[in-house]
């Protein structure tokens, strides 16, 4: 049975429970022959995602938030007399609430972040830092972490609040100083219950040493924030200067917060997704991983990288190091069972019996957990300003937004953050740029949320009045507006690239073929939606060669040919690893953030329609007929929508596509 943490106070468990996890310096080490079982939980990219709300659709979410992983916390607090709770990074940012209090009604010295606030309810032993949480800047993350940083041009006069936990991270240094921006580990004396060799119960303490990693590419992603500022190095290397440090210092098992993923690429200093290698380190005792939005250990997972040599997605095992990756936005949380042995001088781990599992909060039977309404009375305040804030009006729309055919072409979510970004670009061209006046001005942008994290998860904006809410569902992430010079290769390139978003589709298979590649994320399908181009992607032709017929105002594209492209500091910087976008193409930087260009846009357009605003395809698939279906998941009965978007090749083959997520199997004809 699952219970939440006001059950657990009011039956008199919980306080029994926290007085068993907390610092104990003063306890005798363990005899030998001594064992006793450590459970190890995670949760990781929560984003923000606090209570089960979506700040864009204004309306409740039982599938995320931390107010049901807290239940899933309190329940295996319950099976588990000794616990630690660590959390993997990419907190501060990713929703409504986030931007609230990060730049509309920014937090005072003072207080404590919303999510902080909770973390430290739920008693945290300890976190890392993600990519994501450097996305508002130095001095906004110095403060609500409660860090000085002696980096250049950060002024923290003061320590500020921040949470009661600490927060490690071993691979990104200050310019400045030479030294790490946070603490690289920390050892966490916890107070532990077991037996001796004769049954008899005991207390010792276990000394847990956590460090944490970020992925080095943030140097590219944050680039305006953090150039100058901090540099980073490579998990391997980090981790091989530290961890015999931590050994040294009497850690008796080494957790590795590291967020990021598994990639079995040769390793480079730089690699995002580095945690195959660092399970290779010696004296890495467990890995909690996250930044990928998957879940892990899961047996069924077609992931890539849960699939490399070592990897047992069943058991949860790198290289043998139990490893757990607890999905996203508090979906699951992660639980690593670490069966101790005490040695005489340490405890050391029995990797036999040691178990790994990810909990969902969502039963067998598709309903929830119950959230934790404590948790919503801590920051009711916040969560309440923040709908007020994103109910403010901006204009209004006679069609409906939606992504959840801008795989196939659907174009009415796209083309108005390409048409404000573009008009953004051309008025700075023209005032700051004369030397670049007469060359064309596009604009990229992609589907943020394309079903990653389930069927709800996709931009959809009614017709009617917009408001704030519905330009952060059409933008989801603070990036800022940034501007590149390319060529007509480096366009060819760039689309090339994006249509690395298809599987590479047989046309004599008479069985279905899934079109979309799942390991490549939506946000990285950049398209167009720009009359004057045209192009088409062949799904045929292996990735690198599937452009065809790119057009500038029907006529080929020169690959002389030079133009100017709207898009954000992301890809500008490196994000995505396009070619040639590595920062060194930037034209313009620009300090306003897409969304906020997007709605000075909508402001003053007033009225959009689906003719001006929503109807502009530039790219279609290459005709061909195919001898089986080419089949995509999207939200159930919304064949509507496809149709109003011009998408007659698009059919509802099944409203449950059979896999328990909620989508519907649909069917594009790629001969129409």
């Amino acid at each position: 049975m699952r219970h939440s943490i006001p059950y657990q106070i009011a039956h008199g468990l919980l306080p029994a429970l926290l007085a068993v996890s907390a610092p104990a310096f003063a306890a005798k080490p363990a005899p030998k022959g001594a064992t006793a079982v450590l459970a190890v939980l995670e949760t990781t990219d929560l984003h923000s995602n606090v209570v089960g709300y979506d700040y864009f659709k204004l309306a409740a979410e039982p599938s995320i938030g931390l107010d049901r992983t807290a239940s899933l916390i309190a329940q295996a607090r319950s099976e588990y007399a000794n616990t630690v709770l660590f959390d993997n990074g990419d907190t501060i940012q990713g929703n409504a609430l986030a931007d609230y209090q990060a730049l509309v009604a920014p937090l005072r010295c003072e207080q404590t972040l919303g999510i902080y606030k909770v973390m430290n309810a739920l008693k945290y032993d300890g976190a890392s830092i993600g990519n994501h949480e450097f996305n508002y800047g130095l001095a906004y993350l110095s403060q609500v972490t409660g860090n000085r940083f002696k980096v250049d041009g950060v002024d923290q006069p003061k320590r500020c609040a921040g949470p009661a936990f600490p927060q490690v991270l071993a691979n990104v240094y200050s310019v400045k100083t030479k030294q790490p921006l946070f603490e690289p580990y920390r050892i966490v004396e916890k107070k532990v219950g077991g037996t001796d060799a004769q049954g008899r119960k005991i207390t010792a303490t276990v000394k847990v040493g956590i460090i944490g990693f970020t992925p080095p590419t943030i140097m590219s992603w944050d680039k305006r924030w953090l150039e100058g500022k901090v540099y980073t190095t490579g998990v391997v290397e980090a981790a091989e200067k530290y961890v015999p440090e931590m050994r040294r210092k009497g850690a008796d098992i080494v957790v590795a917060i590291a967020h990021g993923g598994l990639d079995a690429s040769p390793y480079s200093p730089r690699m995002e997704n580095a945690g195959w290698y660092l399970a290779r380190v010696e004296g890495v005792d467990a890995m909690l991983l996250g930044h990928s939005h998957q879940l892990f250990p899961n047996a069924t997972s077609s992931a890539p990288q849960f699939n490399l040599p070592g990897v047992d997605k069943a058991k949860g095992l790198v290289h043998g190091v139990p490893t757990v990756m607890a999905n996203l936005w508090g979906k699951h949380l992660g639980l690593i069972a670490l069966h101790l042995r005490a040695d005489g001088k340490r405890w050391t781990i029995e990797k036999d019996k040691t178990r790994v599992e990810a909990r969902a909060a969502q039963n067998a039977d598709k309903s929830f957990v119950a959230p934790d309404p404590q948790v919503l009375a801590l920051i009711k305040e916040e969560h309440e300003a923040t709908i007020r804030y994103v109910k403010t009006p901006v204009g209004s729309s006679d069609f409906r937004m939606t992504t959840y055919f801008a795989d196939v072409g659907d174009p009415s979510a796209l083309q108005v953050v390409n048409q404000a970004q573009a008009a953004y670009v051309k008025k700075y061209v023209a005032a700051n740029l004369p030397q670049y006046a007469k060359l064309p001005v596009l604009s990229m942008s992609a589907a943020f949320k394309s079903g990653n994290a389930g069927a709800f998860d996709f931009t959809d904006v009614p017709a009617g009045n917009l408001a704030l809410n519905n330009a952060a569902d059409l933008y989801l992430y603070p990036n800022a507006l940034y501007a590149v010079k390319v060529d007509g290769a480096g366009l060819k390139a760039w689309l090339e690239t994006s249509a690395r978003r298809f599987n590479t589709i047989d046309p004599a298979r008479t069985e279905p073929q899934e079109l979309i590649n799942a390991s490549f994320p939506s946000y990285n399908f950049d398209t167009i939606t720009d009359g004057a181009i045209g192009y088409e992607i062949d799904v045929t032709q292996p990735p690198g060669g599937r452009i065809r017929n790119l057009t500038l105002h029907g006529a080929p594209v020169d690959p002389a040919q030079e133009f100017i492209v709207a898009t954000n500091n992301y890809r500008a910087s490196g994000g995505g690893n396009f070619p040639g976008l590595d920062g060194s193409k930037t034209v313009l930087a620009s300090p306003d953030t897409s969304r906020e260009v997007l709605i000075a846009y909508v402001r003053e357009v007033g009225k959009l329609t689906r003719a001006a605003n929503g109807a502009a395809r530039s790219w279609r698939f290459a005709p061909v007929k195919t001898a089986g279906p080419v089949v995509f998941h999207a939200a159930p009965g919304m064949l509507g929508l496809a149709e109003e978007a011009g998408l007659d090749n698009v059919r509802q083959l099944r409203a449950d596509d059979g896999q328990g997520k909620g989508f519907a199997l649909y069917a594009v004809d790629l001969a129409q």
